[in-house]
């Protein structure tokens, strides 16, 4: 985490979080999510404007992928100075990029170690890497298909519905917020 980040938290304990203004679809693409897009749907949903305005500033995507994390419950966030902007998944924390010798890159440029592969039923490919659970881009599939040929990885079936669960990720930290017993004042 940045420096200046740290600080801030410090300056600033108690700044309330944000919900469902920043996106990561399956490319590893950030979105910002407006009142608008919020207001057409879940982000995942597939309605057209939900997911919001693609990022494109470089320094801000390197900024918040240097300062993404998950709290203790599996809701991802990018950490904004003092305030925790909660982060809505289209499918997994992580979007794995696999070079042509086998390596695995996450979304963020940060390398990783291949732990397991696994398939769903839809046949969409997962690594559980050193760096945790994502999804491989569409991009990669080719390679990923080459490490499974070559015996490197081996294929575990599983059920989409199951992940979030068995891998410890909220994909919707909004939907969880919105759902939350609203607290009474006391006094």
């Amino acid at each position: 985490m940045d420096d200046i980040v740290q600080q801030a938290m410090i300056k600033w304990p108690h700044v309330p979080h944000c919900f469902g203004w920043l996106g990561l679809d399956t490319r590893g693409n950030w979105y910002l999510r407006d009142d608008a897009a919020q207001h057409a749907g879940a982000f995942a949903s597939g309605i057209p404007g939900a997911k919001g305005s693609l990022l494109r500033h470089e320094k801000l995507i390197e900024f918040i992928q240097r300062n993404y994390a998950a709290d203790d419950s599996g809701q991802w966030y990018f950490q904004n100075g003092p305030q925790r902007v909660y982060v809505e998944l289209q499918a997994t924390p992580w979007i794995w990029r696999v070079d042509e010798d086998g390596g695995i890159t996450a979304h963020s440029e940060v390398k990783a170690r291949y732990l397991a592969c696994l398939m769903d039923e839809y046949g969409w490919l997962y690594l559980q890497t050193s760096l945790g659970f994502g999804l491989i881009h569409t991009q990669d599939v080719g390679q990923a298909a080459k490490a499974i040929e070559n015996a490197v990885w081996t294929v575990q079936d599983v059920v989409r519905a199951d992940l979030p669960d068995r891998y410890k990720y909220a994909c919707s930290p909004q939907a969880i917020e919105l759902s939350a017993p609203t607290k009474k004042p006391t006094g």
